[in-house]
Order: structure tokens, then sequence, then C-alpha cells
């Protein structure tokens, strides 16, 4: 499963399971302050404040370049662009502080710290492994706007990056420029755009109207990829290895310095010819 929806809203799995972890941090910290020393939990929503805020920046840095070009998209994060490595020494420097500092919460913040790793670690984990192992590229035949049936194991053999899409959506219409181009700048990956629900007249007046070219768009009107790979939002996009193996996968808008982090689990797996 990649999201989860809640009514109108959706979250993506690794997101929820990353609020677990913090929901169980807060109440095995409480719950160790009352026994000892003082409740931790604005010492830990700090340090998970510049642990975001690390990872944020961190990424940022790596890709200077693309966000420099549209500086605004700095403090957009609905691209997900967040570098862990970066997120970890920020939150880790920042807990070191206050253990240092303030010795009654040394217990509890430890407390606190160790039992939402432990719930993160032994949740998220676990569930990318076997993600990644169970979600192969479905034997789906699906069709193209000017109907041709089209079967997705034909694309297997190249890397693959499967966007699931609607013209309904705006951020799917926001991202739309970032995956044309991406055509064109890596031509050994083989974008595929599978629209949600919409007949072919729809997809082509929309596609028209954008000024797009998409060079293989596939109409999903059954949500059958939604349901293989247990996506319930939009835009979900997938990265798939050239075996066609799960491997990455993104829910919400894509700049170009996400798409470009996330292709670095698929580009190195193209099958020799």
């Amino acid at each position: 499963m990649q999201s989860l929806a809640l009514g109108p809203f959706a979250l993506s799995i690794d997101r929820l399971l990353l609020l677990i972890a913090v929901l169980a941090a807060l109440f095995a910290g409480w719950i160790s302050s009352r026994r000892r020393g003082r409740n931790p939990e604005p010492a830990l929503l700090m340090t998970l404040l510049v642990g975001v805020l690390s990872a944020r920046l961190g990424f940022v840095m790596r890709y200077s370049s693309d966000y420099l070009a549209d500086p605004l998209q700095i403090i957009d994060i609905r691209d997900g662009g967040f570098w862990w490595v970066s997120g970890l020494v920020g939150g880790l420097l920042c807990s070191a502080v206050y253990l240092w500092r303030q010795p009654a919460l040394r217990r509890p913040l430890s407390v606190a710290l160790a039992t939402g790793a432990l719930v993160w670690g032994s949740t998220a984990i676990p569930l990318a492994q076997i993600q990644k192992s169970t979600r192969s590229l479905p034997n789906m035949a699906l069709m193209t706007p000017a109907g041709h049936q089209v079967n997705l194991q034909d694309y297997t053999g190249h890397p693959i990056v499967l966007n699931i899409w609607a013209s309904w959506c705006p951020p799917c219409v926001r991202e739309m420029p970032v995956l044309e181009q991406a055509q064109h700048d890596y031509p050994e990956i083989q974008f595929l755009f599978a629209n949600l629900g919409e007949d072919s007249a729809t997809v082509e007046a929309f596609l028209e109207q954008l000024g797009v070219e998409l060079r293989h768009v596939l109409l999903d009107q059954q949500n059958q990829l939604g349901l293989h790979y247990g996506s319930r939002a939009l835009p979900t996009t997938l990265f798939i290895d050239a075996h066609g193996q799960l491997q990455d996968s993104h829910l919400g808008e894509l700049s170009v310095a996400s798409l470009k982090s996330r292709l670095n689990s698929i580009q190195s797996t193209q099958l020799p010819q």
C-alpha cells in the first residue's frame, strides 16, 4: 500500500508511520516523566522541527542548482524533498543539547527518542522491503488514447517512471512540464503516464490545451494500477527498475529536484541489450 485515504485527504504510508512513531515517542516520554524528570514534549517537538528543517536544508543544498532556478520552490515542501542524513544529524545535535543542558530531561527524552526510533524502524523499514519485493510490474493491458492495447510488461528491460494522474488534479497539472522535460533529459528511462478514469477525448483535449507532449499515455479507467500498487491519491509516481520491481514511490507533486533524487534508485538498473 502506497497511501491511505482519509475522506477527501490522502496520506502516504511512510508519513503515516512517521506520525505514529512521533505519537509513540510523545506517549513514552510522558509516561517516563511521571516517574522521574520533566515531560520532554517541548524538547521532542523542537528536535523534530530541527530535524525536518535540517532535512529540507540538506536536500536543497544537494540540488541547489535546480532550486536556484526557481527559489520559491525552496519553501514548497510538497515536493517531498528531504535528505534523511542531514535531518538525522540535525535532530541528534538538537537532542544532544537538551540532554547536556537539562539533566531532568535526560531519562524521559532518551526513552522517548528510543521508543520513536524503535516504532519507526520496526514498521517502516520492513514495509518498504515487502513492497519492493512484492509489487512487481503487473501483466496488465491498458489502452492508449488512439485505441491501441498495450501490456505494461512490454516496457520491462528499462527503468520506468509510472505517473498516475488526472486532468482534474491540480498537482498533476503543475508537475506535467517537469515530467515532459524529463522524457528528453533521461532517454534511457521509460516514462509512462496512466490517466485515471477519463476517456481518450478528454485526455487528448487536456494535453493539447496544456501544451505538453507525452510519449506514452495510457488510459486506466478502472483504476487497475491504483488497486495493484495500493495507491489511493493523485498524483502518484512509481519508480520501477528494469526488472519490473518497485523501488520507490512519491505521493504528490514532483519538482525537478525531487524527481532527480528519486531517479537514483532506478537509473543503474538498465538491462544489457
